[in-house]
């Protein structure tokens, strides 16, 4: 009972979600803001290479000037390019090289996937809102404290301290995560509508996606609470749909 009890309370700390560190509130989910985007057909593989080309563009300059308006310190330089290994799996994703530099990769099957160019800008503003906001340091920071609270918990307990500190780290950098994601919509959302982009025809890939629903320390939201954060944001902005 009383292993059982140190990992529930393990579970409880590192579930925990209290404000993210740069400050920016949770983002609250309005109801009556989730109606469908009807999408039309796939574009061609060229197509949709040209769309990503345009997007890009457009939705760089945009990300790298709100960066600098937004951060401190933050290397704004934005590597964006197409990851051509990953075949039939569609991503995208966010990372730094070893010089701190932002890097955006869409895989192929992902521009492959795209029904108009507004998905490809509102998936590019949605990744450059993520370096942006600073998620992947704050995951860094909220694993580690999950692992140190594991392997806490396994020295008092005689537990296996390698096995709880893996359980911590994992539960750590989940906290979070659903957050993140909402809040990359949301400033993604404005990126999109100042490249030119209409944010709300991008929520196709949304609705094409396996929604997740709000499965407890899922690593991301129900789709429903991505469309209306988008639509939110969207109307905050004037932008009429």
């Amino acid at each position: 009972m009383k292993k059982l009890g140190l990992l529930a309370m393990l579970v409880a700390l590192a579930a925990c979600e209290p404000l993210p560190p740069n400050g920016m509130p949770p983002v609250v989910v309005q109801p009556g803001a989730t109606q469908p985007v009807a999408a039309g057909p796939k574009l061609s593989p060229a197509a949709a290479r040209a769309a990503f080309s345009a997007a890009q563009s457009r939705v760089e300059p945009v990300a790298e000037s709100i960066c600098r308006q937004r951060t401190r310190g933050a290397n704004c330089d934005f590597l964006i390019s197409i990851d051509t290994t990953q075949g039939n799996i569609a991503n995208a994703y966010q990372s730094r090289d070893a010089q701190g530099r932002p890097i955006i990769r869409f895989t192929t099957a992902l521009v492959n996937d795209a029904r108009n160019v507004d998905e490809l800008a509102f998936v590019l503003g949605h990744e450059a809102a993520h370096h942006i906001l600073g998620h992947l340091d704050q995951q860094a920071q909220t694993a580690q404290m999950g692992a140190l609270l594991g392997g806490l918990a396994a020295s008092i307990g005689g537990l296996d301290p390698d096995a709880l500190t893996n359980v911590g780290a994992g539960l750590g950098g989940r906290v979070y995560s659903k957050n993140h994601e909402l809040q990359a919509d949301d400033l993604g959302t404005e990126i999109a509508i100042r490249a030119g982009y209409d944010p709300v025809k991008g929520l196709g890939f949304f609705q094409r996606m396996p929604d997740p629903g709000d499965r407890f320390l899922g690593s991301h939201p129900a789709n429903t609470a991505r469309v209306a954060v988008v639509r939110q944001r969207a109307a905050q902005m004037g932008y009429n749909f």
